[in-house]
């Protein structure tokens, strides 16, 4: 029987979550990461925030990665002063999520950031973030859906060809896009929804919505292809 490609999924690191009579520090991923990349025929593994130098070994054993969404994205690693809007600092997850994402450019290892991870990709090349947009997240706690448009010629535009509702939850989006990058999708505003690298430059996606609170396994399924052909 041929082996599920192993696919490392990035976590939050609380200091407080409960279950049952217990109350500790925990490592969390919402449940519809670990099963979209199920569903799409892969093996998921948890990558808890660790130590960045440790990054380059865990991608190693990996055949593909997923950097999750989350909280905001420290300005600093992008060189900004800090908006009102933007969120708490998460130091440890930021040095640790841009240590895997150039750890898997640098051995093309497959690769998929999701809302907050397609954000760190562009950050992790160089570019930039928009700290605050409107009428790309609902009420707080919900899932909100709006059109993304692909761009023609793009690897997204390969595997979802048509106009889509996407689930979305976002108030930053990308700015000046990182060395190489190219815009694959948009929203009906204009906001950058996808980013990629060009074929050639091994499978790297970055897309701003939440594909793990939906039904469509397009975008998982190809990376998952990516991830074995590549193992």
């Amino acid at each position: 029987m041929t082996s599920r490609p192993l696919i490392g999924v990035s976590t939050y690191l609380e200091a407080r979550a409960r279950w049952g009579v217990w109350e500790l520090e925990a490592a969390l991923l919402p449940a519809g990461y670990p099963r979209l990349v199920q569903r799409a025929g892969g093996l998921a593994a948890m990558l808890p925030p660790d130590d960045p130098a440790r990054a380059v070994a865990a991608v190693a054993r990996l055949d593909g990665v997923v950097i999750a969404g989350g909280p905001d994205v420290d300005p600093a690693c992008y060189g900004a002063e800090r908006d009102p809007h933007t969120g708490p600092p998460a130091p440890a997850r930021d040095a640790w999520e841009l240590a895997l994402i150039r750890a898997a450019l640098a051995a093309h290892t497959p690769l998929l950031g999701i809302c907050r991870g397609m954000q760190l990709l562009n950050v992790a090349l160089g570019g930039t973030l928009t700290q605050h947009i409107t009428g790309h997240a609902g009420t707080p706690g919900v899932f909100d859906r709006h059109p993304v448009r692909p761009v023609p010629g793009t690897r997204y535009a390969s595997l979802a060809p048509e106009e889509a509702l996407v689930p979305t939850f976002h108030h930053q989006s990308a700015g000046r896009l990182g060395t190489g990058l190219v815009p694959s999708a948009h929203a009906a505003d204009g906001t950058v929804e996808a980013i990629e690298l060009p074929s050639g430059q091994g499978w790297v996606l970055g897309v701003q919505w939440h594909p793990e609170m939906g039904e469509d396994l397009r975008v998982m399924r190809a990376l998952v292809s990516a991830a074995g052909a590549a193992s």
